[in-house]
């Protein structure tokens, strides 16, 4: 058991400095969409424009997320032989849990730590999405919403 939990963190780890740097990234895209945001003549577009980029840069991050846990599926034999690890990555980092692929005994604990760690970065994300939001409103002098014209 304490194997799976050592494996799960440094898997988890890992993913956290995959997020943290892509969460730079995403910044500075958006501060760099936001420079110039006072002058346009479309400014819902443009926001439209960094929300989508921002979203795109984190989805990014989540699947390279998700190939880090199929990889150390793979490398532990966490599911039976000819199992698309892949696909039962992504259902446990996702929380769907079809449950149509299991983990071998040894390694039980290894879907719900992937759950753990996706439910957490989904969260980041949320988190990341927002303040994009909030930033880029403010540098168009919104501080509503409704009032973007």
């Amino acid at each position: 058991m304490l194997l799976q939990f050592l494996v799960g963190a440094l898997v988890s780890m890992t993913n956290i400095g995959i997020h943290a740097l892509v969460t730079v990234v995403a910044v500075s895209i958006a501060r760099g969409a936001s420079a110039g945001l006072r002058q346009t003549e479309r400014p819902r577009l443009h926001l439209m424009g960094v929300m989508i980029a921002t979203a795109a840069v984190l989805q990014v991050a989540h699947t390279l997320e998700i190939l880090a846990w199929a990889w150390t599926y793979g490398i532990i034999q966490a599911a039976a032989p000819g199992s698309e690890l892949l696909y039962f990555a992504f259902v446990n980092y996702t929380t769907l849990g079809y449950g149509d692929i299991t983990p071998v005994r040894e390694w039980r604990l290894i879907g719900p730590l992937t759950a753990m760690n996706g439910v957490l970065l989904f969260g980041w994300s949320a988190a990341i999405l927002f303040e994009v939001l909030r930033k880029t409103l403010e540098h168009l002098g919104v501080t509503e919403a409704p009032g973007l014209k």
